[in-house]
Parts: C-alpha cells; structure tokens; sequence
C-alpha cells in the first residue's frame, strides 16, 4: 500500500528529472494531474525545507542543490564498491546484454546499478526498476541467500500475482524454482514478469548486504545462450573473488 503524501514528493523530483526546466505550480498541476491546492501546499512544503526553489522570480520552481547533497551524503554511507560496477560493465561487455545487480527491497527486488546493452532490441531497465522477488531470476538469486526461515517470512508477505503462464504462484513453487537452479548452478527467468525476457543471475554476497547480478536480454537471443551467460558471469565472480571475500569479511 502507498503513502500518497510520500509518492506525491517522489513524483515531482521524478517530474523535474524529465523536464529538467523549471515549473510554475500550475503547469506542475496539470502535468501530474494534482488539484492545485493539494500541489500548493505539497511545494510550498518543500520550499519551505529547502528543496525547491525560484530560479528567477514568478519563473516557476526547481529542485535545490539540497536533493543532491542529501543524496550523496545516503550513498556514502553504504556505497556500492566500485569493483562490482567494472564487474557488471564486463559482464555486459563480453555477453552484450543489459547488466544488473538487483537488492532486496521488502516482497521486491530492486535494481541498484545498470548497464545497458548497447544492442537495438534490449532490455530497458535503469536504477530503481522494480521485480517481484519471487517472480524474477535477480529475485530469487537474492532469496537463495536467506535462511528458510527468513524466506518465509518474506513469502507471507506477498502477493502471488501471475504475470505470465511461467510466474511462480505458490511458495512451494519458488521453492522448488530454488532447488532448480541449484541443481543447474543458476537461476533462470523465461517471461516469469516480463515478456519474452530471458534472465540469468547468480547470487553476489557482499558484506552484510545479499544483492544479485543479472544478465537480461530478449527470449530469441538469449534463451540458447543461458548456460554461456551463466558462464561468463560465474568467471567474473571468480576474477573479483578476492575483493568479494574480502567484503564479506568486513
């Protein structure tokens, strides 16, 4: 269930990123569909913290450098290591695909860092996108890092919506999904959540954190590819061994 009040704020930093222009509270207004007295007083609110403000008188509003600053001081503090970044950009690399490294975020996974394929016919995805955990390879790589109890209480949390014929809908099947892919070595998504997309993923441990990373591609290219993907990704866990251990270990 969402908060309103917290989707609404997260909508108009979302609305700036496409505009990138500032905005008067009625072309806000219009744009987001808001009656105009609730989008007064939710940007009058951020004016008065700080996080809007007039570039140029009756010019309209735009986001402060404060969004910014409160951003990098959050990502400072749990950085994401810069040897899993260059792993994903070599994994995208060598299989040409979009790479990922998906995080748990309650019954989701989330993506936290994005390579995109430079291929014509991709997968589009960017920091943020959301997958159901049990629904998606980069979901259950993640699961398969919990204990059985921790994942069940995941599972009491979550609604089995089918997405497709292939989308897991009871607990016993994303368990049996997790003995599968142990068996085959990694986990494997054919069209579970989205159509006609092939994912592979492996789990990635680091530190106290339980993320994943995925390769994920249209079905025609990337189904007969899926034990080569899985390939390529298990010899690049191997090369950053090393600094994963040492992560783990911090």
């Amino acid at each position: 269930m969402q908060v309103r009040q917290a989707a609404n704020v997260l909508e108009i930093f979302e609305f700036f990123a496409r505009r990138r222009s500032p905005a008067t509270l009625t072309e806000i207004s219009d744009e987001l569909g808001w009656p105009r007295s609730s989008t007064f007083n939710l940007i009058t609110t951020l004016s008065d913290k700080g996080y809007l403000y007039e570039p140029r008188t009756r010019g309209g509003f735009y986001p402060s450098p404060r969004w910014l600053n409160v951003a990098q001081m959050v990502s400072n503090a749990e950085p994401l290591p810069e040897f899993i970044a260059l792993m994903a950009n070599e994994v995208a690399d060598e299989t040409g695909e979009t790479t990922a490294i998906g995080a748990p975020a309650g019954t989701s996974a989330i993506f936290i860092h994005v390579v995109e394929s430079a291929a014509s016919i991709r997968y589009f995805a960017s920091v943020g996108h959301r997958l159901p955990i049990h629904g998606s390879s980069t979901g259950r790589a993640i699961l398969a890092q919990y204990t059985v109890a921790e994942r069940q209480s995941i599972y009491r949390k979550i609604k089995f919506e089918k997405f497709s014929p292939s989308t897991p809908m009871s607990i016993e099947a994303v368990e049996a999904e997790l003995r599968a892919a142990a068996e085959r070595g990694y986990h494997f998504s054919n069209g579970d959540f989205s159509p006609d997309l092939v994912g592979v993923a492996l789990p990635l441990p680091l530190n106290h954190r339980r993320v994943s990373i995925v390769v994920a591609g249209p079905e025609f290219r990337c189904l007969s590819r899926q034990q080569e993907i899985a390939s390529i990704l298990k010899r690049a866990i191997a090369r950053f061994r090393r600094e994963l251990d040492e992560q783990g270990d911090a």
